[in-house]
This record gives C-alpha cells, structure tokens and sequence, in this order.
C-alpha cells in the first residue's frame, strides 16, 4: 500500500484555496484534515465540516496533550490540526490536504520535511481586497489591517515547495493537481522500494 503525502495549501485570505482544496478532494483517495478553531463561525459555516469551533480552554487543553501538528495563533484568534486522523489517514494510504495559515505551514515543514507546502496567489493585491470586500464578513477597518500584513505574508513564498496563482479557478486546480501526481513519482523515499519490487518479480 502506498504511503499518503502531506500537502499543505495556504495563502492570504480571499485567494481561493478553500474552493482548491474542495475540488482535489472529490479523488476518493484525498482526505481534508479539519483544523480546531477559537473563532466564531462565519455564516454557512458548520462545526466539524468546516472547523471544530472550540473554547480557548479547550484549545489550550490540546495544546498541553501534544494533540496538533501545528497551531498558530493568527488575527487574535487561534488555530490546530489535530495529530491523530492526518497519521491515521495516511497510513492508510490517503493523501491529506491542510489549508492553514503560514505560521501553521512553516511549523508543519519545520518537523515533517516532507510535506508539501503550495502557496495560492491571487493575481494582483487590488483583486484579493475585491475579493475579500465581495465576501462581506469583514468590516473596512478590518480589510485594512488584513491588507497590510498581506505583503509580508507573500514575502514567505521562498519557505514553500510550489506557488499557484489563483486567476482562472479551472488552471489553479490543474497545476495542483498536477503537483500532487508529480510528488508520487519522485523517487526520494520510494526508489529502494520500486527496486525490490522488481527483483521479487524476477
């Protein structure tokens, strides 16, 4: 059975990686890790589909258990991919798609090399600020300060394996496809094992 691999989506807000992921996930073989969360649900937004939505106490609890493969804390509100099912699941053989924020991605990279890390662009600043004002959870003063930390956030792109740039929806999903086929015949970590596959067959 093969083993699943660990990719990792982020970006600034707005960018689409959530319509992304949604889309890779329709290969029965993809698994999307739920993150926990201390922020409120935004309208449409279900507990356990789209977060665990979780009391501070609770955050912290899992925290001290050792329970995340990463957790950050971003725009005062706090963030954790549980350890457990993303282990599970690709054990089993799944892929398993994280879309998380960059503090997450990078403590994710720092203790597990191989994961993947794709970071999803919006084609221009002036585009995501559209794109974030048509969404209308978010009030000006609100836009402003994301705005600001957008460029810095873009600065981060050389920690990350592959970038995307979200213009054309149809595109961005293909070249994440694409990457997540590539990463399954590179032979780091799997030529030894193709080998002795063959010389059984022998």
């Amino acid at each position: 059975m093969k083993q699943g691999k660990l990719f990792v989506f982020s970006g600034p807000s707005a960018t689409g990686k959530g319509t992304i992921c949604r889309e890779l996930l329709k290969d029965p073989d993809t698994w999307l890790s739920v993150s926990l969360t201390t922020r409120a649900p935004r309208e449409g937004e279900e507990h356990g589909v789209h977060y665990y939505f979780v009391t501070r106490e609770e955050y912290d609890r899992t925290v001290e258990e050792d329970g995340f493969l990463e957790h950050a804390e971003i725009y005062g509100n706090c963030y954790g991919t549980p350890k457990r099912y993303a282990l599970e699941h690709m054990a089993a053989g799944e892929d398993v798609i994280l879309e998380i924020e960059m503090q997450g991605a990078l403590q994710i990279k720092k203790a597990y090399p191989e994961a993947v890390l794709i970071f999803v662009l919006p084609p221009s600043l002036k585009e995501l600020q559209n794109r974030i004002r048509k969404r209308g959870s978010e009030s000006e003063e609100q836009i402003a300060a994301r705005m600001k930390t957008t460029l810095s956030e873009i600065e981060l792109l050389p920690e990350y394996d592959y970038f995307l740039v979200n213009d054309d929806l149809d595109e961005a999903i293909a070249t994440a496809r694409s990457i997540m086929k590539a990463e399954h015949c590179k032979t780091a970590g799997t030529a030894q094992a193709l080998i002795d596959k063959y010389k059984e067959e022998r």
